[in-house]
């Protein structure tokens, strides 16, 4: 018996300017070229890489234009031979709301300022969100923004707020709406998946979202707890550890390690708490 159903074949053979290992980046395809844009590991990626799937060589365009900062956890969408990119982290706990428009026929970047809807603001700057293409609109919901003051703090907001961004033909966009649903939306996430199905015999398109989380935590344990480093005045060591427990998540913050032999700009701290915190998956 053949088997005639799909078949994984990992690509071993490839050339040119590999992409480093990373998570959070997003990929489209342009007829046989792969884009791949964003994503961090040690830091957050900035160069566009393509991969030509014919030839199996990656190159790095010459870009020119509004050339966005890297980013992770971004929407990336496209449409014929333009990419838009929204939102996303620029460096560890910095959310955008920026929007850009890839031209990949020139390589050319362009910086998008489409205006708010009618009587509400902008989507506030946010990661793990979809945004998905249908038709001439791009279609945004929820993701997680940062609720802190602190540049070096984070204090997750899970969102579950629905905008429609309206394209123009070719380049551009017109701008952001709000439109207005009916029925039960899904609750606040961030890092789901959304799909438009567009049915046979006349039905409508559907949106479908599906999965993600929303942080919260299980178990019971106190609201406030405090400890600090096992090796009082070890160097490189953080010390005052203090996790403060909320409705929705957990808030870790510290006073940051010292080294008599200068500044230390990296360094890792490993938590072995007694009750596990659980991200509810829907």
């Amino acid at each position: 018996m053949i088997n005639k159903g799909p078949k994984w074949k990992r690509v071993r053979s490839y050339a040119g300017p590999v992409p480093r290992a990373r998570h959070g980046h997003r990929a489209v395809s342009i007829r046989e070229l792969v884009v791949v844009f964003g994503g961090g590991n040690e830091g957050i990626a900035t160069n566009l890489h393509v991969y030509n799937s014919v030839t199996r060589q990656w190159f790095l365009p010459a870009v020119r234009g509004d050339i966005p900062p890297g980013c992770a956890a971004h929407g990336f969408v496209c449409e014929g031979t333009r990419i838009l990119v929204f939102g996303g982290m620029v460096e560890f706990g910095q959310y955008t709301n920026s929007l850009y428009e890839l031209q990949a026929s020139r390589w050319l970047w362009k910086k998008l300022k489409p205006r708010p809807p009618r009587n509400a603001s902008l989507p506030c700057p946010r990661i793990g969100h979809s945004f998905t293409l249908h038709a001439n609109k791009c279609y945004l919901f929820g993701g997680m923004a940062n609720d802190s003051e602190d540049p070096n703090g984070n204090i997750p907001r899970y969102l579950d707020d629905f905008y429609e961004l309206e394209l123009q033909v070719q380049s551009g966009v017109k701008g952001w709406n709000i439109p207005e649903t009916k029925g039960g939306g899904p609750s606040a996430r961030e890092s789901h998946s959304s799909v438009v199905y567009c049915g046979k015999g006349g039905s409508g398109p559907k949106l479908y979202i599906f999965g993600g989380m929303c942080g919260r935590g299980l178990g019971n344990f106190s609201p406030v707890s405090e400890f600090k480093t096992c090796q009082l005045g070890f160097p490189g060591a953080p010390s005052a550890v203090k996790i403060t427990k909320d409705k929705d998540s957990v808030h870790i913050t510290w006073e940051p390690p010292t080294s008599p032999s200068g500044k230390i700009t990296e360094y890792s701290m490993y938590l072995a708490p007694c009750h596990m915190i659980i991200q509810k998956s829907f």
